[in-house]
């Protein structure tokens, strides 16, 4: 059984509410990410998967701001995504995976990006996932985040991430190992 398992995954009742709260007033106040969308039915699918609004509440609890930004008629699943300006500020200076921590002889960081997704039921983002949150606003303008990295390029020791600069959004590589303090990730959960 890993550490992972033994975490309860629920939240109280009234923990629920505070959840559910800021989310719907951070989808009413974003519209623009998520247009033709109706809160009622995201709200049902949440109540109806706690375990998925616990993740929701520790992607809100790192500095995430979880929102809305689209639907899967295919899986009957909303999106949500990270949407804070910056990458979240609870899950930087974290190197790309369990092998890039172990490696490290020294300096290790506290955590690393894969691992603490997981820990909290959500995926960091791929490019195309990045990308496609940057067609909402201007984010990562200080800081950078963590992408999911190809496995040629993981096997050679590398990693992706992304930041936008110059109105532009940046795919950049780094040792998988590297971490930096405006370094972090940002998930993606499907309800």
């Amino acid at each position: 059984m890993d550490s992972n398992s033994s975490i309860k995954k629920e939240l109280t009742s009234a923990a629920q509410q505070t959840v559910l709260r800021t989310l719907k007033t951070r989808f009413e106040k974003n519209s623009n990410r998520h247009k033709g969308l109706e809160w009622d039915k995201v709200q049902a699918k949440l109540e109806a998967a706690p375990e998925k609004l616990w993740s929701l509440d520790q992607m809100e609890n790192t500095g995430g701001e979880p929102d809305v930004v689209g639907y899967d008629p295919q899986t009957d699943a909303y999106i949500f995504y990270d949407c804070s300006p910056e990458t979240p500020k609870g899950r930087r200076s974290t190197c790309y995976d369990r092998e890039a921590l172990e490696s490290r002889k020294e300096f290790k960081p506290k955590d690393n990006a894969i691992d603490r997704a997981a820990a909290m039921g959500i995926s960091i983002l791929t490019e195309a996932q990045y990308r496609a949150l940057q067609e909402f606003g201007e984010f990562d303008l200080k800081t950078s985040s963590w992408i999911q990295t190809p496995d040629p390029i993981r096997k050679l020791g590398g990693a992706l991430f992304c930041d936008r600069r110059y109105t532009t959004v940046f795919v950049y590589h780094n040792g998988a190992s590297s971490y930096y303090a405006a370094r972090g990730f940002r998930g993606m959960l499907s309800v």
